[in-house]
This record gives C-alpha cells, sequence and structure tokens, in this order.
C-alpha cells in the first residue's frame, strides 16, 4: 500500500512493503547507483519472489531529486530504523547526512516500510484530489484490492484501487489482449447490443519470435509476448479537465509491471482526427528479461527506438491493433450516427405532414373567408375590390404557414449526381465545397466516405427521399444539383434518372465534366461546363483555365445558396494541393 501525502511544506511517499535493514546491507544495496542489479533470472526476482524486478542500474531513486533539493529517505525494517538525505548539493564532500532514530517517524508504518519524503518540493500536487488520481492512474494502473494508492491531502482522503474498470466504463470499442484482460470487457457499455461482438473483441495475446543476441553475446530465439488492451473513448468531452493533466489519449508500454514508455500514439499513428479517442496499456515483459541488454533510454522515459523488441512492437500496434480499434470506433460511429439520423428524419417527415395539412387548411380557411367576403359584395362591385377581399382572407390565414421556414431548413440543399466510377472527382467537388463553408449535413452524395451527407438512415433510397421531400413537399425550395459526367453517365440508370428529374423540375444546376464525353440534352448543353482529365491510371488533372473554371464554379455555388466562400487564391491554393494542373 502507498500513502502519498501532501503537507504544507514537503511531499511524502509511504509504502509498507518489507522496509531496508542497514544491518543486513539492504540500505547499502539501495544506495548503489549505475550497478548492474540484474543480469539473470535468478537474480531478477524482488524479495519476496512475488514479482519481477523493475529497474536495473538503480538511478530510479533519484527521481525524487528532480522535485526537490534535499530529500528524507527514512526506512524500517522488523522495528530496525535508518534514515539519510539524499542532495543535489552533499555537505562535507560525498558523505549522507544521517537522520538520527528519534526523528524517525512514519504516519501509516509500523513495523516495516519506507519513506520518501520531498522537502521544500518545487512542484504542488494539484489541489484537486481527483485530478491527483486521475494523473496518478494514467502513469502509474497497476493497483488494486491487494495494492492500493491513498492520496491525503488535509483531512480529505482518496483511495485508488482500481483503473481499467473505471476507463473500460467510458469505451464504446475494445480489443483485449491475453485472458487476463477479458474481464475489462464486460465493464464496457452495452449501447448497441446487436454490434456487441464488433465492437468488443478478446482475443489471445499476440506472440512472434526473434533472434536476438543476449548479455553474453550468445544469439538465441525468444518469444515476444504482447498482452494488454486497447480500446476507443465513446466521447472526449470535457476530459481532460485542467492543462495540467496529462492526456488521455495514450498507448502506454509495461515492462514488469513497470511503465516504460508513456504514449507510443505519436509514433504509431498517422496523426487523424479519430486517434483523440484511442487509450490503451501493452505490456512486453520481454523488454526487460535480465538476461537481455537494457533497452531503456538513459532518462528513463523511453525505449532505444532500433531494439528489435521495440520495432516488433511498433509495428504490431500500427499495423494491426490500432488500425483494427479505429474501425471498430467508426463502426460505433455509424451506429451512433444511424441513430442520430433516424430521429431528425422522423421529425423531417413529422414535420412535413404537419405543413401539408396547414397548406390544406390554408386553401380550405381562404376559400371560405373569399367566399363569404365575396358574397357580402355588392353584384356590380369593381376587380380591384375582389381581389382586395381575396388579399384580405390569404393574410389572415398566412399564419398557419408557418412550418415553411422549419420544413426548408431540414431540407439538403445540393446533390452530387454522379456514376459510382466517377467518385474520384465527385470527392473532390464534396471536399471544395465543404472547405468552402457548405456543412456536410445540406449534402446529399451518396458515394460519401462522410455518413452525414449520405442517404439518410430509413430511406429505401435517394429516389424516395427526393420525392418525398422535393417533389410531392409542399414547400417549393429546389434542390441545387451538381452533375458529375463522364462516358460512365448514359450507363449508369442512377446518373440518368436524376438528370431526367432535374430538367422536369427545373432545378438550377452546373456540370463537372470528364471528357471525351460531352453533356447533351436535357442537360444544359449550352452552358458553360468545367472539363478535368482522366488518364488511363484514373489520375485527375486540369489545365490552368479549367482550374480557375473549377474554383470560380464552385465560389459561385456557394455564394448563389448564400454560403460564405474562400478567396480564389485560397481555392487555387487548395486545388494546387490536390490535382495535377498542367
Amino acid at each position: 500500500m502507498y500513502n502519498i501525502i501532501s503537507n504544507e511544506n514537503d511531499i511524502r511517499i509511504e509504502d509498507d512493503g518489507h522496509g531496508m535493514s542497514y544491518e543486513k546491507g539492504e540500505v547499502g544495496k539501495f544506495l548503489n547507483v549505475a550497478g548492474i542489479s540484474r543480469s539473470n533470472e535468478e537474480d531478477a526476482k524482488t524479495r519476496s519472489g512475488n514479482r519481477r524486478k523493475m529497474g536495473r542500474k538503480g538511478v530510479g531513486k533519484l527521481a525524487a531529486l528532480s522535485v526537490s533539493e534535499s530529500v528524507d529517505v527514512m526506512t524500517v525494517s522488523n522495528g530496525e530504523k535508518s534514515g539519510f538525505v539524499l542532495s543535489r548539493r552533499p555537505v562535507d564532500g560525498n558523505k549522507l547526512q544521517a537522520i538520527p532514530d528519534e526523528k524517525i517517524t512514519f504516519a501509516y508504518i509500523a513495523n516495516n516500510g519506507t519513506a520518501i519524503v520531498m522537502q521544500n518540493p518545487q512542484y504542488k500536487l494539484n489541489r484537486t484530489s481527483e485530478s491527483v488520481k486521475r494523473n496518478l492512474l494514467k502513469i502509474f494502473p497497476l493497483v488494486n484490492e491487494d495494492f492500493k494508492i491513498h492520496v491525503i491531502g488535509g483531512d480529505k482522503t482518496i483511495t485508488i484501487d482500481t483503473f481499467d474498470e473505471n476507463i473500460a466504463k467510458e469505451l464504446c470499442a475494445f480489443i483485449s489482449l491475453g485472458d487476463e484482460f477479458t474481464r475489462l470487457s464486460e465493464f464496457v457499455p452495452d449501447k448497441y447490443p446487436l454490434k456487441r461482438t464488433d465492437l468488443v473483441e478478446s482475443r489471445k495475446f499476440y506472440a512472434e519470435s526473434l533472434t536476438l543476441k543476449n548479455n553474453f553475446g550468445e544469439e538465441r530465439v525468444y518469444r515476444l509476448e504482447i498482452k494488454g488492451w486497447i480500446g476507443a473513448y465513446a466521447s472526449t468531452r470535457g476530459r481532460k479537465a485542467t492543462l495540467t493533466d496529462f492526456p488521455d489519449n495514450f498507448i502506454s508500454l509495461y515492462a514488469n509491471k513497470k511503465l516504460g514508455e508513456f504514449n507510443i500514439l505519436p509514433i504509431v499513428g498517422q496523426n487523424k482526427l479519430n486517434e483523440v479517442y484511442i487509450v490503451g496499456q501493452l505490456y512486453v515483459d520481454l523488454f526487460e528479461l535480465s538476461e537481455l541488454p537494457d533497452m531503456a533510454l538513459s532518462n528513463r522515459q523511453g525505449y532505444k527506438s532500433d531494439d528489435p523488441r521495440y520495432v516488433a512492437v511498433i509495428k504490431y500496434a500500427r499495423e494491426r491493433l490500432l488500425p483494427d480499434i479505429l474501425r471498430k470506433r467508426t463502426a460505433y460511429a455509424d451506429e451512433a450516427n444511424k441513430e442520430r439520423k433516424q430521429r431528425k428524419l422522423d421529425v423531417q417527415k413529422d414535420n412535413e405532414a404537419k405543413f401539408r395539412a396547414a397548406v390544406d387548411t390554408f386553401k380550405m380557411k381562404v376559400s371560405e373567408n373569399a367566399a363569404a367576403g365575396i358574397e357580402k359584395l355588392a353584384p356590380d362591385s369593381s376587380k380591384e375590390t375582389i381581389e382586395r377581399v381575396i388579399s384580405e382572407a390569404i393574410n389572415n390565414n398566412a399564419q398557419t404557414l408557418g412550418l415553411k421556414t422549419v420544413i426548408d431548413s431540414q431540407k439538403k440543399r445540393i446533390l452530387i449526381s454522379h456514376a459510382s466510377e466517377d467518385k474520384s472527382l465527385a470527392d473532390l467537388i464534396y471536399s471544395f465545397l465543404t472547405f468552402n463553408g457548405v456543412p456536410p449535413e445540406d449534402i446529399l452524395y451518396t458515394s460519401c466516405d462522410d455518413e452525414t451527407s449520405r442517404i439518410p438512415e430509413g430511406t429505401t433510397s435517394i429516389y424516395n427521399y427526393l420525392r418525398d421531400f422535393f417533389v410531392e413537399s409542399y414547400s417549393n425550395q429546389k434542390i441545387f444539383v451538381i452533375f458529375v459526367t463522364s462516358d460512365n453517365t448514359p450507363v449508369a440508370w442512377g446518373a440518368m434518372t436524376e438528370i431526367g428529374a432535374s430538367w422536369i423540375t427545373q432545378v438550377d444546376n452546373r456540370i463537372f465534366n470528364i471528357p471525351p464525353f460531352k453533356p447533351k440534352h436535357p442537360l444544359n448543353d449550352e452552358a458553360l461546363w468545367h472539363c478535368t482529365e482522366r488518364n488511363k491510371d484514373s489520375e485527375l488533372s486540369m489545365t490552368e483555365l479549367n482550374a480557375d473554371i473549377f474554383c470560380q464554379t464552385i465560389e459561385a455555388v456557394c455564394e448563389k445558396l448564400g454560403y460564405s466562400k474562400k478567396s480564389r487564391k485560397e481555392n487555387m491554393n487548395r486545388l494546387t494541393e490536390r490535382i495535377i494542373i498542367k
């Protein structure tokens, strides 16, 4: 058990372990620095024999000196007390200053244990106990019912006895490696039961053989085993409570239950947006096998990047583990989006029905009121008088159409019509629309990688959606169509259907064409269209003129529909990065 006690002038850490005996040479062994503490399996275990030693050279004890200039070390073993002062500036040469027995006191230790007291520390523990707890667990998660950490500040105490379980409760996707971590899957919320097996998975630990040279110069085959877990948060909102908190998205490496490297995510990741959801802990005890060379960096904050053990772990995390958990996170997001979009679609359908009823009521009341008003007029009333009566009837009932603004705001505003084979150009157009301020939810693009812009969940086809909310709608707002045309268009039934529908409904549109195809009626073949070349390897390119026309067309669409737009220079610079301009 650890006790971390934050006092006004010191930070005290007490451990109720075995303690150290000066008479038995244990204090002397503790003070040895830069000596080899283990080189084979015989001396790899701690005194209790229950766990493996964590360090190798005994430099960890000096870490407290980075917090305080003076550190008191006090220990007791079966009633025998010892104490001395570690200092950045030792007095009287290199001699240690002894602490008299009467000043060796403990707050929570009785017969066995050790206290490290950092005097006048340069850093203070966070004032909130919960923040201390969060940060401790990120770098020292190996706590349980048998080994607890108590953080004590004034009259307030918090106990840390679990980490994995609490984290698991905040995850939406999870992969465990090894039987000892399978239990954590029980704590991952089951929000989508039908997708549980896709989102939560228990695997055997990963293993591979490596040929390594040991401390004696002998080449042998060793078994690298990677155990642990990796998960994805359901949400990152409000997770990092203060600026001083350690980050919440990390993949840590442990060996012999010791943190070796806090975060390899920047190394194995690709700086993708969804990597902010990732958290994990991987345990690789081969890193600390006594008969193999020490692979830790001199600052003990990571590992040598060229060591074959490290290379193998990084490769596995980068090529297999991280992509797998990201796919699970995407699957969760798709389910969440389906649920949200279905609710939105239901509201949209309900509002359409209410608006249709409102229009019918409007027509009926206007007809009744106008008829009643005209009936009261003299037989020879002028045309102007009759028009005034009808106008008043319309104005008096206009409030029944108050849903029109809501209906219009719920609709998609731009349709990208295309053949699936022309997705590359359609993707380019989509990216420039969003770059110029068009929200993804305003675009209907069936091949879009962003689920937000695809056909709303719950709609059987794009044609049903267009019929329900544009053709048969009482709201007269029309969708703006961007046609992507090529030799694929005439044989794409869907694209041809959309061309015919746009001509019948007379919607506004623009054409982005891939030669040698030439747009024909019912497309507006008299208007200037943009051209993008495509070679046999499906690479897109444009002339400087067509690049300018591309940007001009995108900007014109955005301006026409009331969106903000980028400058021509910004669009041209971006286009130059995305496509070959001849």
